[in-house]
């Protein structure tokens, strides 16, 4: 297992083939694909075919991808994170973060904790020079989780193909950090 890094209850880990049926299982609780295809799961197939292109994050992009998220007192797979360039409209030193868990490891702060570990990896270590973060505007817990791990609202804006989600009425919204901004923070905790 190749470990990404550890939190006091997280290891983030690449991803691996065996991966297949942890992706199908999260993929198929409709609560958690709410707000991404209004609950719809994700066949096996799709998953299957999109696994080799999380596989080549770890070659294409030294330090970012997707990170299988196992919880460290029992190993269990609770879901993934996502630290990656954007390669639809890539920016330099600019480091999209995403993530996605089981319902069952919502509200327990997991998604807050590896978003935090990820932004310092990325800032302390990786050259990254600004994070952003993209959500449904009416999903209330992740814009929750942005804003706890730093991120600030940016703006609102409207993504085709998500008229079939409950809520796409009121578009996207965009968090954003700076490494600047993250470092001042730090210097006011001093």
């Amino acid at each position: 297992m190749s470990i990404f890094l550890e939190t006091s209850r997280l290891t983030l880990r690449q991803f691996t083939e065996d991966d297949e049926d942890n992706l199908v299982e999260l993929d198929s609780d409709p609560e958690v694909m709410r707000f991404l295809t209004g609950g719809r799961p994700t066949p096996r197939e799709e998953i299957r075919d999109r696994i080799p292109r999380l596989l080549g994050y770890y070659e294409r992009f030294e330090g970012f991808g997707f990170w299988a998220a196992q919880e460290k007192a029992t190993g269990r797979f609770l879901g993934w994170f996502h630290f990656r360039p954007n390669i639809d409209e890539p920016r330099d030193g600019e480091i999209e973060l995403g993530y996605r868990l089981r319902r069952s490891a919502w509200g327990k702060g997991y998604a807050t904790e590896g978003s935090r570990a990820l932004i310092r990896k990325g800032f302390t270590e990786l050259g990254v020079e600004r994070v952003v973060a993209e959500t449904m505007t009416v999903n209330l817990g992740s814009r929750r989780v942005m804003e706890k791990a730093g991120l600030t609202l940016v703006r609102t804006f409207h993504r085709d193909g998500l008229d079939s989600i409950e809520g796409f009425e009121h578009g996207v919204v965009e968090y954003a950090l700076t490494r600047a901004d993250w470092e001042r923070e730090l210097q006011g905790m001093r």
